[in-house]
């Protein structure tokens, strides 16, 4: 027998976006009844990943068992503590440490004279960002509330969409009929292209190669983007584990991105030849590298929707754009889709509770699906809203991004040339550095009474 249930939101995905969303959604917006009570959205996220799986696969990048790690920028940092994951809550986890912070950070063009060094103190701040675990981050955030409905393991098998409402169904046969639904699925799973969200694919025919290392000198909350003749090369500090060795203080997690076949070739490499390429690239900026964690990868390629929303709809984080790693921007990107959704639904719950039709009668057929009868989280204007705060940042950000990847994984003579003649000019224009921090922090692109006000640029 078939079960259906009703709630205001349906997330699909249940990743750091989609966990991160669903308990800003059901823990930060409240509605009054015409009864005069206040209730909070009712949200079910539904997960394909199973929670309570401990094994990581380097084929399938399970949420819970990532073994990835991320630069949050100042402003995400800021945010997750906003909607109640304080950073600080992961050294919980890990015996009383924190991530580390990022204070500096270093760029470079390898074999040429260009090099731009940036230390947080200068611009008023403690760190530009901090690096975290993606999955210590997920799991953090979906032990932090019970103000959703997680539904894991869960597969969707189909989506239809009413003028009233988008039904979701499952693959146990139930049905979750929801005003809004919002996939946050990473756009693996094609239900964008099923309610009409087209989307564009530019192939790098590069590949990202993950991994940790451990140096002989200590990382000092330092992290380098390092452009090389293979392809860019961050470090970013991150102290891991590494057969059985705890590093202290010097170790980083690595992102290289190179040509598939060179990425490939490397892959199987022995250690020994693996670390003295690797080595070379890199230079001695630490001293010798001393362990290499094993390695991940995956393809990569900028997808981006040709259009955030459809009917009572929307798309966010990776299931809106995936980035190229160069920057650092992907999920900063994505968490800003989420501070945009909820600020929109605030907004909305905020009229509506300054208008006469929130205190007339309830109708309790749809309370009795359990939606707030007065309230309608997939309106158009709501949709629509989504859409239009999000198309400056999201089109500045994935042009900066791709203008990067094509300017600095080409080595033609002139191209090189130009860009070393940036990072010098950059490195001696102070305005143009406070710029860069702006972009670096997550504030580039900030209505001015947002911008974080302890950075002084």
């Amino acid at each position: 027998m078939v079960e259906s249930a009703a709630v205001d939101v349906v997330i699909i995905g249940g990743g750091i976006v989609g966990t991160v969303l669903a308990k800003a959604l059901g823990e930060n917006i409240s509605i009054e009844t015409p009864e005069g009570k206040k209730c909070g959205l009712s949200v079910a996220l539904i997960d394909a990943a199973d929670p309570k799986e401990t094994a990581p696969s380097h084929n399938d990048f399970n949420p819970f068992t990532d073994k990835r790690v991320i630069a949050l920028a100042r402003r995400t940092v800021n945010e997750l503590a906003e909607v109640g994951l304080s950073l600080d809550d992961l050294a919980k986890q890990h015996n009383g440490e924190l991530p580390p912070k990022i204070k500096q950070i270093e760029v470079s063009d390898k074999g040429h004279l260009g090099l731009l060094i940036l230390h947080s103190q200068d611009y008023h701040i403690d760190a530009f960002g901090q690096v975290v675990s993606l999955s210590a981050l997920t799991r953090l955030a979906a032990n932090a509330s019970t103000a959703y409905q997680h539904i894991a393991p869960a597969k969707v098998t189909g989506v239809e969409q009413h003028r009233d409402n988008v039904d979701v169904l499952l693959d146990s046969g139930d049905v979750i009929t929801t005003k809004l639904l919002i996939l946050a699925d990473g756009g693996r799973s094609g239900l964008a292209e099923r309610v009409g969200i087209a989307k564009t694919v530019s192939d790098y025919h590069q590949t990202a190669i993950v991994f940790n290392v451990h140096t002989q000198m200590p990382h000092e909350n330092k992290a380098y983007e390092r452009f090389t003749d293979s392809g860019p090369l961050a470090f970013l500090p991150f102290d891991s584990e590494i057969n059985g060795v705890k590093a202290n203080g010097n170790g980083f997690s690595v992102v290289w991105t190179l040509e598939t076949q060179a990425a490939k070739a490397l892959m199987e490499m022995d250690k020994a030849s693996f670390v003295n390429v690797l080595q070379q690239a890199f230079g001695y900026r630490q001293g010798k590298i001393l362990r290499v964690s094993n390695t991940a990868s995956y393809p990569l390629a900028l997808t981006k929707a040709q259009q955030v929303t459809s009917h009572r709809t929307v798309v966010v984080g990776n299931a809106a754009q995936a980035l190229h790693p160069i920057a650092g921007q992907g999920f900063n990107l994505g968490l800003r889709d989420l501070s945009a959704l909820v600020s929109v639904l605030k907004s909305a719950v905020s009229l509506l509770s300054m208008s006469p039709i929130s205190k007339q009668g309830s109708n309790q057929e749809t309370q009795a699906k359990g939606g707030a009868d007065h309230f309608d989280a997939g309106a158009f204007n709501i949709v629509q809203g989504y859409a239009n705060q999000r198309k400056k940042d999201r089109d500045n950000t994935i042009a900066l991004t791709d203008t990067l990847v094509r300017t600095f994984s080409n080595q033609y003579f002139p191209t090189v040339i130009g860009r070393n003649v940036s990072l010098l000019a950059l490195s001696m224009m102070p305005q143009a550095k406070k710029t860069f921090v702006k972009h670096t922090t997550g504030y580039g692109v900030t209505p001015h009474g947002n911008r974080d006000n302890n950075a002084a640029c």
